[in-house]
């Protein structure tokens, strides 16, 4: 009898009254993160500042290739090793597709996270050289300077985390925003 009260107690306090009230904490405490970083417009929520989103065009800044095709409940990496012929057939790919789009040499180097898929396939940033790589292709395909959509890419820089962890990043999401507030 006694172990099925204290079933029944810790049911309770683990079960119910600890994710209550760590719900509330976070509902006072970290409100927009404890709601997923959700991005509004017009008082609808178009996405999640935690999530990369597919952008395709020359319109748009391009994420991070995704090998769960950015859906998020199959998310994951592809498993692919060094030396899977797969792994290099896609990032030859990848590779043939930027430097055609950006006007680059056969030769010419591109940053990795714009060949790699993250390790979740969801990563919403791209590093600030894969974003300065596509300035001039974004800025050509909205009649834009080159200077003036250099402007917002920058204003979207984020440091890294704490100042010291990772690298300088951009969120593609909240830059194609800024970019297009209509979409």
């Amino acid at each position: 009898m006694q172990s099925l009260r204290l079933t029944i107690v810790f049911t309770i306090a683990t079960g119910l009254v600890y994710p209550l009230v760590i719900t509330g904490v976070a509902q006072v405490v970290f409100r927009d993160k404890a709601n997923g970083s959700l991005l509004y417009r017009d008082g609808s929520p178009i996405g999640s500042a935690l999530l990369a989103q597919p952008f395709t065009g020359d319109r748009w800044f391009w994420p991070r290739p995704s090998a769960a095709d950015f859906a998020t409940v199959p998310s994951g990496a592809s498993n692919w090793g060094p030396t899977s012929v797969s792994l290099r057939n896609a990032v030859r790919d990848r590779a043939a597709r930027i430097r055609a789009a950006h006007g680059l040499a056969a030769d010419a180097p591109i940053p990795s996270d714009l060949l790699f898929a993250s390790g979740s396939g969801l990563d919403p940033h791209i590093s600030l050289a894969a974003a300065r790589l596509q300035i001039a292709r974004v800025a050509r395909a909205r009649g834009l300077s080159e200077v003036a959509v250099r402007s917002v890419v920058e204003r979207f820089v984020e440091p890294p985390q704490w100042g010291f962890l990772g690298q300088e990043r951009v969120n593609v999401l909240r830059l194609n925003l800024a970019l297009d507030p209509a979409r």
